[in-house]
């Protein structure tokens, strides 16, 4: 078990870096207009974030002990597929939904 006082310094040197950040865009260059080429750049960000967030579940799961599942590997497909096919984030993701729970019951 972690004690008290690592548990704290964790805790406050992240808020310091979260902070940092944040202070980093909003204090300093928040009055300031950004280059072309930086705003070019941070409109990927969010587009960057889900599937940094969603990689590590379809290739590690925790439901197959970090093995590759067939089933969520056809999900994450078929989401790609269905999403560049319909440029339709919701219709991807319910086609990512189908194939999962289909594939689910299938291996089941």
């Amino acid at each position: 078990m972690i004690d008290n006082y690592n548990i704290w310094l964790i805790i406050i040197v992240m808020g310091l870096g979260s902070f940092g950040l944040r202070f980093v865009f909003l204090g300093l260059v928040g009055d300031r207009p950004l280059p072309d080429w930086v705003i070019r750049h941070l409109r990927y960000t969010a587009v960057a974030i889900l599937p940094a967030l969603v990689a590590p579940l379809v290739v590690w799961p925790d439901a197959t002990s970090g093995h590759l599942d067939p089933a969520r590997m056809a999900a994450a497909i078929a989401t790609l597929g269905v999403g560049l096919w319909s440029r339709n984030v919701l219709a991807a993701i319910a086609a990512g939904v189908v194939v999962l729970y289909a594939g689910l019951w299938l291996t089941v």
